[in-house]
């Protein structure tokens, strides 16, 4: 044999071994989420629910990599290029906050990783063009939330509204989204008051606001802190029915708030009030499903909204992943690139917190079926309308 032949064989044998390999290697994801810091009731929920995904996706098997930024969009970034310049992943999962998120797209966009995030804000992946058309959004948007709230106040006759938001990026996003359909809908916002996550006392913006004489007042933040604007509200005598945001839908909103909370009403995804969602609703089998696992592992009343985003990444992936290993195998930028491609289209696919209906202009996918109006009933998120 020439030295010629022995050389193409040889190159042949290597070629077949490497595309052996290629065809086995492991699909890495990359998961950034805030585990610490102020955002943690959001973050260890999520990593709760991705702690139950299977060991493969898509029959490949799948490597998890987690990592924590500690509510800090400087550790975020840190995490993600170490994810994709180290660890070599096909797909950044995360960031939960939406400062991270949005410091996240350079280096998602440099490397062309397709990212998926769990924030509320649109921004990340609105208007997609640019380095926004490496991310894609888990959680129905402010804007959709905001106009489902509406349609139930125009329903039940709230003609005018008093605001008490944060005073951040949470609580711009929220007072943008909701005047916009309040003015479709030809409600009147009468008072805009804002307080920081930190403050100890809202009594005067609470005093300002009622002053107003609203019939109704929405109280625009997330988590415990919004507990405090309430319970002034209720201890002020304000008799008309309060409203907050889908950023209260954890077990220590209610565990916080007791009593004063009783009646809440608020915006959320399926998953939330899966068991007491209408039979008909087409979440419903999957939220249901999930929201029984997750309780059966972390204990009742665990499960929250975040929880949902999160555990809907999974049946996202494992319908891309299937569609983008026709075309390259994971490890390589052709396999990034496919993914992300692919990721644009699904079709009525079935997540827990609703039905995602991809394209190249829409990278949340989710519409109405996705939003619902909820109450605090005993002590418990119930379903209230569509």
């Amino acid at each position: 044999m020439t030295s010629y032949k022995k050389t193409l064989r040889g190159m042949t044998v290597l070629g077949a071994l490497l595309a052996a390999t290629a065809a086995h290697a492991d699909l890495k994801v990359g998961i950034d989420l805030s585990s610490t810091g102020p955002a943690a009731v959001i973050g260890i929920t999520s990593k709760n629910a991705m702690l139950m995904w299977p060991d493969t996706i898509a029959g490949q098997k799948a490597d998890y990599i987690i990592l924590d930024d500690g509510s800090d969009p400087g550790a975020a970034v840190r995490n993600i290029h170490k994810l994709i310049n180290e660890d070599h992943v096909d797909v950044i999962v995360g960031p939960n906050i939406t400062p991270a998120a949005m410091a996240a797209l350079d280096p998602v966009a440099e490397s062309q990783t397709p990212m998926i995030t769990l924030v509320g804000s649109a921004s990340v992946v609105e208007p997609q063009e640019g380095k926004r058309v490496w991310a894609f959004k888990m959680a129905q948007t402010d804007s959709a939330m905001a106009d489902v709230m509406t349609r139930y106040m125009s329903n039940h006759n709230v003609r005018t509204v008093g605001f008490i938001g944060f005073a951040d990026g949470y609580g711009e996003s929220w007072l943008n989204e909701f005047s916009k359909f309040a003015a479709l809908r030809h409600i009147q916002l009468v008072a805009t008051e804002r307080f920081n996550r930190t403050d100890a006392s809202v009594t005067g913006q609470v005093l300002k606001v009622m002053a107003a004489k609203p019939d109704a007042i929405l109280i625009a933040g997330a988590g415990t802190p919004t507990v405090l604007p309430q319970r002034t509200l209720i201890e002020r005598g304000f008799k008309g029915p309060i409203y907050q945001t889908h950023g209260i839908a954890t077990p220590e909103f209610i565990k916080l708030g007791g009593k004063d909370v009783e009646g809440t009403l608020f915006p959320t995804q399926p998953v939330v009030v899966a068991r007491t969602l209408p039979a008909d609703h087409p979440a419903k089998k999957a939220a249901l499903t999930f929201v029984n696992a997750y309780e059966a592992k972390y204990g009742p009343g665990t499960v929250t909204q975040f929880a949902g985003d999160a555990a809907g990444v999974y049946p996202r992936l494992q319908d891309a992943v299937a569609r983008a290993l026709k075309t390259a195998q994971p490890g390589t930028p052709a396999f990034r690139v496919a993914l992300r491609d692919e990721l644009e289209h699904a079709h009525e696919l079935v997540v827990p917190n609703g039905v995602v209906n991809t394209s190249a202009k829409d990278h949340v996918g989710l519409d109405q079926r996705a939003s619902v109006m909820g109450v605090i009933k005993d002590g418990k998120f119930t379903y209230l309308s569509q």
